[in-house]
């Protein structure tokens, strides 16, 4: 799972903005658009994310993973 676009998908179906979750988690507004391109994440900093979006990311990558192991 490529997180930072899952995350993207998130926030458009909460129809939250980078523009909202940034003054949330104390950051520039282009640090979120950084985050999109990402592979991977901080577990804290996806911890945040899980909190202002209310989804369970890590319930995500686990499944992701359980997938991956059982091909």
């Amino acid at each position: 799972m490529h997180i930072g676009n899952r995350i993207r998908e998130v926030m458009k179906e909460k129809n939250m903005s980078a523009i909202a979750i940034a003054k949330i988690i104390n950051c520039e507004r282009t640090n979120i658009y950084n985050i999109y391109a990402r592979k991977d994440i901080n577990t804290k900093l996806l911890e945040q994310f899980c909190v202002i979006l209310n989804h369970d990311f890590f319930k995500e990558l686990s499944k992701d993973l359980s997938l991956k192991k059982n091909k």
